[in-house]
């Protein structure tokens, strides 16, 4: 199955991790704008709990209440106890995809598919995985072209604390390693989610991370609190004015080439088929977040 040839362009600018142990925080998550939610089975989870949430995730998932929301699950990794568990009950929950943190190459990943698979879970159910260490940073390529993964998501704290960095304003110890995974994302087409911005009463601090995020080719953002939703719902979508500007663009060219002109000019500007092309995407965007409404 290739998650690669799925359309790229379903919104997924605000990706809010909820913990799947606290069932008055997936009641809530019904009624908040988040393009995806993943339900975490992993960190925000005790061990005591993990069974408990296992189950309220799979119930979450497949309860059909959380409208155009996508919904994953994060598992535990397979070296721990629940890992397999995770997999197994998760492969036949209804949910999208499953999170998995810290892939290190493309045959843990081929392990995942397998068991996946084992446990019965749709075709259509694809593997987001998590980029967080040095190893997949280096093996980037490998893990972004594997069939089964559509998603790439950036687990920002774990890199930092692997690289010894720590976490910074403007990130710039981590900027050369972001830019390596969004290399590798492209070059297999995927979407690529950029990581968690910890202080949650920075508004000022996350608005400035996701517009940094937003400019460096980022499809959107995981979240670690409610009120950061709209914030990058706001950054991630079109502006009016760029979709004015698609609309007028595409038009000058349908123009022109019904013409049989070669040269095209939107408000002074030169227009060429890359013009066109981010055009194009920028209203297929905008009708996809309209359609999430």
């Amino acid at each position: 199955m290739s998650a690669g040839s799925e359309a790229t362009l379903r919104p997924r600018r605000s990706v809010l991790y909820m913990p799947a142990a606290n069932e008055r925080a997936l009641e809530k998550a019904k009624t908040i704008p988040a393009d995806a939610l993943i339900l975490d089975l992993e960190d925000a989870v005790a061990p005591d709990a993990k069974e408990a949430a296992r189950d309220n995730a799979v119930a979450a998932a497949g309860s059909g209440e959380y409208g155009n929301r996508e919904i994953t699950i994060r598992c535990n990794g397979l070296d721990t106890p629940w890992g397999a568990g995770d997999l197994a009950a998760a492969a036949t929950s209804g949910a999208a995809a499953v999170v998995i943190p810290k892939v290190n190459s493309h045959a843990y990943l081929e392990e995942v598919e397998r068991q996946l698979d084992a446990a019965g879970a749709p075709v259509e159910m694809s593997i987001w995985a998590m980029v967080e260490t040095p190893t997949a940073i280096l093996d980037i390529r490998s893990i972004a072209n594997h069939g089964r993964v559509n998603v790439l998501v950036m687990g920002n704290n774990d890199l930092a604390k692997e690289l010894r960095t720590g976490v910074v304003p403007e990130r710039t110890p981590l900027l050369p390693h972001l830019a390596m995974a969004l290399l590798g994302a492209r070059e297999a087409g995927k979407v690529i989610l950029d990581g968690v911005y910890n202080d949650v009463k920075d508004a000022e601090g996350f608005l400035a991370e996701a517009e940094q995020g937003k400019a460096m080719g980022f499809d959107g953002k995981t979240l670690v609190h409610p009120s950061q939703v709209d914030p990058a719902n706001s950054v991630w979508a079109p502006t009016d004015d760029e979709v004015d500007f698609s609309r007028r663009v595409i038009e000058a060219f349908e123009e022109a080439e019904a013409e049989g002109r070669g040269v095209i000019t939107v408000d002074g500007r030169m227009i060429e088929n890359l013009h066109v092309d981010n055009a194009r995407r920028v209203l297929a965007v905008a009708d996809a977040i309209a359609a999430m409404r």
